[in-house]
């Protein structure tokens, strides 16, 4: 799957984007019982996003998990506070 993204980025321009990795704070390598810094060992990656907005391109390693991205208007454009009763509007 990574491969195949990897042919879809290029189509679309996007192998020059910077590249961000996210890993574990054990080791460098995808094994956690390879501590601090090891060398020769292969990384898997399993599958290649494209953050478009931020501009930049990440792999995914192993069971590696993401977070929803945030709006493109932030949320606190609809938060008030009503002068006369101090009520908050708009949070929820």
């Amino acid at each position: 799957e990574a491969e195949q993204k990897i042919e879809q980025f290029t189509r679309n321009g996007w192998d020059k984007m910077p590249i961000c990795m996210a890993k574990t704070q054990y080791s460098f390598s995808a094994d956690p019982a390879l501590k601090n810094a090891p060398e020769g060992f292969d990384l898997p990656i399993r599958d290649i996003r494209a953050s478009l907005g931020a501009g930049f391109v990440y792999p995914l390693c192993g069971a590696m998990q993401t977070l929803p991205g945030l709006p493109t208007r932030p949320c606190f454009y609809d938060i008030d506070i009503d002068a006369e009763t101090g009520d908050i509007l708009g949070l929820f």
